[in-house]
């Protein structure tokens, strides 16, 4: 599979998750069996382009290729300007973000929001495209099946995104007026897949190696892209590629293993975060690891009043030694994800 020119590992994605799919998340997703993954959207506001919140957004450093970024805003030569802005700072795709369904964006009238006017959305598309068509970028974009129930547009747009030059599009399978709620529906997305040329992608409710399976046969798409389901959870890409290549699931990964790489995520997370905010934002990954793990919640509850990234890392350390004392592997997946806190962060500071 290709997005554009550039050849991909596999038809396998992690979803850009704001305050989650950071450089760390990303790079180990990839290492997991993510043939790709997108970043945080960047926003398209100028004056905030030197904050540090975009600044580490924007941090590409030795992050295999290829490098995608999403960007989210409403102006189109605003947007225009970010994807070069992204460009010059290494991102190899730009992807657009009108999936997004938090209200403090869509109150702004980007990410989803921007479904409710076609021909602003098409604008922006064609924009962007523009821009980065001269340094042969191409740009993908991300939306959902339309504003509310009544008012389905996806494939409406996907065949003017696609007139306009965008080269992949993303269907997540509900609509901004579900938000997470509710079961992801892929009619819409397999309408989509027959509409265009183009590479369509899958994202929904993915939690499972036959869920997978189920939404490719489903859809048609070309490609899935996984989102809650990876956290705590990365290994997940594995498993669904092993699935979907032999018919037999892999079994659990050893705690030995999820002792490493979890530690080494800590450790790579508070190198890009430093240390006062690296141990504060560490505690969402660390309790979406253990979730579902005996003495997970106590542990959780623990971290939490721990204050250095030293005392934080220890603790962890302290309790998968411990587990791995108790059994060789992880327990089984359930193959469903319990509700999540909302990870989407307004695009901007």
């Amino acid at each position: 599979m290709h997005i554009g020119p550039i050849p991909l590992a596999n038809r396998l994605f992690a979803a850009p998750m704001a305050g989650v799919t950071d450089r760390p998340f990303r790079q180990l997703c990839r290492a997991l069996g993510a043939g790709y993954a997108v970043s945080e959207m960047v926003t398209s506001r100028k004056d905030l382009w030197n904050s540090l919140k975009t600044s580490r957004r924007a941090n590409h450093e030795g992050e295999p290729g290829p490098i995608a970024v999403q960007i989210a805003g409403t102006d189109a030569p605003m947007m225009a300007e970010a994807a070069l802005y992204n460009v010059e700072r290494g991102a190899q795709i730009i992807d657009i973000n009108m999936g997004c369904p938090a209200k403090k964006v869509c109150n702004k009238w980007a990410g989803s929001a921007l479904m409710q006017n076609e021909a602003l959305a098409v604008e922006i598309a064609a924009a962007v495209v523009n821009a980065c068509a001269p340094r042969g970028v191409p740009v993908t974009l991300k939306m959902r099946t339309g504003w509310s129930q009544e008012h389905k547009n996806a494939v409406a747009l996907a065949r003017q995104f696609e007139a306009v030059g965008i080269q992949m599009l993303t269907v997540h399978g509900r609509t901004r007026e579900q938000g997470y709620k509710g079961l992801a529906e892929y009619d819409t997305i397999a309408a989509v897949k027959q509409a265009v040329r183009v590479p369509v992608v899958a994202n929904g409710d993915i939690t499972s190696p036959e869920k997978a399976r189920e939404v490719l046969v489903a859809t048609g798409a070309d490609a899935i892209m996984v989102g809650r389901a990876a956290q705590g959870r990365p290994w997940i890409f594995r498993e669904i590629g092993h699935f979907l290549a032999t018919g037999e699931h892999l079994p659990p990964p050893r705690v030995a293993e999820v002792r490493a790489l979890l530690l080494e995520h800590l450790q790579d997370h508070y190198s890009l975060y430093g240390a006062y905010t690296g141990v504060r934002t560490a505690r969402k990954h660390i309790a979406w690891y253990v979730r579902a793990l005996p003495g997970g919640e106590a542990l959780r509850q623990h971290i939490n009043t721990l204050e250095t990234c030293d005392a934080q890392w220890q603790a962890v350390a302290h309790y998968l030694d411990a587990l791995g004392d108790q059994m060789e592997r992880l327990p089984a997946a359930t193959g469903t994800t319990e509700p999540l806190q909302d990870v989407t962060e307004e695009p901007s500071a």
